[in-house]
């Protein structure tokens, strides 16, 4: 262990700021409020672990997304040199799961330019395993319970003996022959990038103690957002001396339903009994309303460490409380608030977010927000990683870097069509199985070749050669240059333009295919090899590209986690909304006002809540209830319409003034 911290973090950080980054001497718990200044700690904390001896390629700092990753790694750039920023470590779970299994592949049963296979691949291979056709809903919740079973470090083996229903039973007996399809691949998925690394940690002593000496301090951020596996791979990791820093706010612990576990912050006082926990509870972000507002809501929920935030902001506007009719007259009044706060102030429209429970509720604010002529972003659209031309490329480099991806395989050799049907792709299966060799090894082999009808047999034999190509292809040229290679002599660009009729999708479709290898090129330079790189784009967040640009933006609470703006409007808040009516019933209160929390903290400058009177549902009017977590603010620091008439006859005439002007300029 290195010595004590030598050198004093910059002035600017406050009392409790400065104590995290200073304390080396043992397993460490910040309770990070919202916008209390967590990522700077981190940072400084890094350059503090250097100063005192650790050596930069030792430390690693992990996150939740591709894009909190690199905002981290570009922060502690600009505080240490050049070549031990390099050296740094900071990447996501799944980043460092991929990275272990890279060095550790041997172990892991896996041979090298494994692959990485995403959520549609799994549920692909699961359909096709399962005994009988179902409806897609079937396969999803086989997914989850697979995903469940890894997450609890089961083996198929344990997760046939675990299961106690029908439903457990169908998914362990599928999560076996699963795992041998994979096994097949040559490839894993997301959940065994944590699980399959953490067995092997607890299994064999030799490689944990080698991981532990590779890496002698570990910072954690978005602690409350692990899960059951990733904490056991972090104890692992660490072992008893409790090299860490875990980072997290049991306040914004809204990811139960996929998989994060906030007991975990309980865990750590039993698993390392000499845990220090410091608090940050000053906050830098919110007006001293908005956080009188937070505490009281949040205080209805129980603590294992309490902990009050505050703001030496002044108190600002008092939160705003809009009863609307319904969901279109809702919408109207905001875009029109919007415009009339935009105009007044000539702020970017970036400064501006509206905020909601469910994607459903985003229609009728875009249709508002359309009709004002206000521009806007909605995040969780079709990402740039998702769609269908990008993934089709992705499944040729795939198939180049991994011959045993049959996944990759069944995707590339039917984009485009090669005169190679179904019961063509069926029997070269059959006979790739009897031989036990992947489809494109089959497809390779002239005696399978020869099984088939003669003019199949001919398009697979000139398809499996086109790999051969491209793969000594590839052992001379980057990632991009081999994209746009196969682009132009796979045929596939053409067949794409081939079949869209209109000039813009063309265009549209042919600059994403341009980004595509432009993108490659940049990601190359490292010089990692096809199969890292493939790897590491499977793990891309597809929000990581989400640059929303001078807009408003619209955003569910689960994404806007992490955001700020000045201007919030929380909509739909409503009963059976925020909360949600399944919370509801089930009596899960507590994540419901976590999120309604994280909603209310976005907020820098101002916050207004809207609820509705009344909402079409299944074809008729519903009546609503404003939400319950309404009546946890505090009644000094909220404004409900009618409390101020004359206030608010005096802004109605500003916003009529605001609006006609606003139209002489369209006129003009």
């Amino acid at each position: 262990m290195p010595g004590p911290a030598t050198g004093a973090p910059p002035l600017s950080l406050n009392p409790e700021q400065r104590a995290a980054v200073h304390y080396l001497g043992g397993p460490l718990l910040v309770l990070a409020g919202a916008g209390s200044g967590k990522t700077r700690v981190i940072t400084e904390k890094i350059a503090e672990l250097l100063r005192s001896g650790h050596q930069a390629e030792r430390i690693a700092a992990i996150t939740f997304t591709n894009k909190a990753a690199r905002e981290m790694r570009e922060r502690v750039g600009k505080l240490i040199s050049k070549d031990a920023a390099e050296k740094l470590l900071v990447c996501t779970f799944h980043a460092l799961g991929l990275r272990f299994l890279s060095i550790e592949h041997a172990a892991a049963g896996l041979r090298r330019g494994f692959t990485v296979l995403d959520a549609d691949d799994s549920f692909a291979i699961l359909k096709d395993l399962s005994p009988k056709a179902q409806k897609n809903d079937y396969y999803d919740l086989m997914r989850q319970l697979v995903g469940r079973a890894k997450d609890e470090g089961l083996t198929p083996d344990e997760a046939l003996a675990a299961a106690r229903s029908p439903r457990e039973l169908q998914a362990a007996e599928l999560y076996q022959a699963y795992q041998k399809r994979l096994h097949t691949f040559n490839a894993v998925d997301f959940d065994d990038l944590i699980a399959i690394p953490d067995r092997l940690l607890r299994e064999n002593e030799e490689l944990r103690l080698r991981w532990r000496e590779r890496l002698s301090y570990l910072l954690v951020d978005e602690y409350q957002d692990t899960n059951r596996t990733q904490y056991r791979l972090l104890k692992e990791l660490v072992g008893p001396r409790g090299g860490f820093t875990a980072v997290g706010d049991d306040d914004q612990s809204i990811y139960a339903w996929r998989g994060a576990n906030p007991e975990n912050l309980n865990t750590l006082t039993v698993d390392f009994p000499n845990l220090k926990v410091i608090k940050l509870e000053q906050n830098y972000r919110c007006s001293g309303r908005i956080l009188r507002c937070a505490n009281a809501v949040i205080g209805n929920n129980p603590h294992l460490f309490e902990k009050r935030l505050w703001s030496a902001h002044g108190d600002g506007e008092p939160i705003r409380i809009l009863n609307c009719r319904d969901d279109t007259h809702e919408a109207e009044r905001i875009a029109a608030e919007i415009v009339f706060r935009r105009d007044q102030q000539k702020a970017p429209w970036s400064d501006f977010s509206i905020l909601y429970r469910g994607n459903h509720q985003a229609r009728a604010l875009e249709q508002a927000l359309r009709l004002a002529r206000v521009p806007y972003h909605l995040s969780g659209g079709q990402a740039f990683f998702d769609r269908a031309e990008i993934r089709d490329v992705l499944a040729y480099l795939r198939l180049i870097a991994n011959p045993d991806d049959d996944a990759a395989f069944l995707r590339a050799v039917q984009v485009p069509k090669r005169e190679i049907g179904t019961i063509t792709l069926e029997k070269l299966a059959t006979l790739a199985g009897s031989k036990n060799l992947s489809m494109l090894k089959a497809a390779e082999s002239v005696e399978v070749q020869k099984q088939l009808a003669a003019r199949p047999g001919s398009q697979v034999a000139e398809f499996a050669q086109l790999f051969r190509h491209w793969r000594e292809a590839g052992s001379r040229m980057g990632a991009g240059d081999l994209t746009a290679l196969v682009l132009q002599e796979s045929g596939y660009a053409q067949h794409l333009m081939a079949g869209l009729k209109d000039p813009e999708a063309r265009a549209r479709r042919d600059e994403n295919l341009q980004e595509l290898v432009r993108f490659l090129r940049e990601a190359d330079k490292g010089k990692d090899g096809l199969s890292t790189l493939t790897n590491q784009l499977a793990l891309i967040n597809f929000s990581d590209r989400d640059d929303p640009g001078n807009a408003v933006r619209l955003s569910t609470l689960h994404a806007a986690k992490g955001l700020e703006f000045r201007h919030v409007w929380l909509v739909g808040v409503e009963d059976g909304t925020l909360p949600h009516h399944g919370a509801i019933e089930e009596g899960r209160l507590d994540e419901e006002r976590r999120l309604f929390y994280v909603g209310i903290t976005r907020a820098k400058d101002t916050l207004t809540i809207s609820t509705s009177l009344q909402k079409k549902r299944f074809g008729e009017m519903e009546r609503l209830k404003p939400s319950r977590f309404l009546r946890e603010l505090p009644e000094a620091d909220v404004r409900q319409e009618g409390d101020d008439p004359e206030k608010e006859a005096e802004e109605k005439r500003e916003r009529s003034l605001s609006h006609f002007a606003r139209i002489a300029d369209l006129l003009k």
